[in-house]
């Protein structure tokens, strides 16, 4: 896929993943990766689907909505445990989007 069009339908993706994510977090959910990390010079948008993760951290937790793959595409950050945890239940009850508990890959 070219890369204009692979970071199009990326950044549609990304979008729909950090309105959900403002949602629930106060509308500071922050865009993360519109496109897949490969090494063969091919293209390729985040995937479609969503899944959710929270990452530990000196800070506290990061929430982020990634594909299939642990890619994330948004991300809001830093929160308590309790705050969390709110947060995460939500997103289950009103969203319907699974865990995610691989590797997230995050950009840097």
């Amino acid at each position: 896929m070219q890369y204009f069009t692979a970071l199009k339908i990326g950044e549609k993706r990304v979008r729909a993943a950090q309105d959900i994510l403002n949602k629930y977090t106060g509308n500071i959910a922050m865009p993360a990766l519109a496109l897949k990390d490969n090494n063969n010079n091919n293209w390729d948008p985040v995937g479609e689907e969503n899944y959710f993760t929270a990452v530990k951290d000196q800070n506290g937790y990061l929430i982020a909505i990634c594909d299939k793959n642990g890619i994330a595409k948004t991300v809001a950050q830093w929160f308590i445990e309790v705050r969390k945890d709110e947060i995460i239940n939500k997103i289950i009850q009103n969203e319907n989007i699974p865990e995610y508990n691989g590797k997230v890959i995050l950009p840097i």
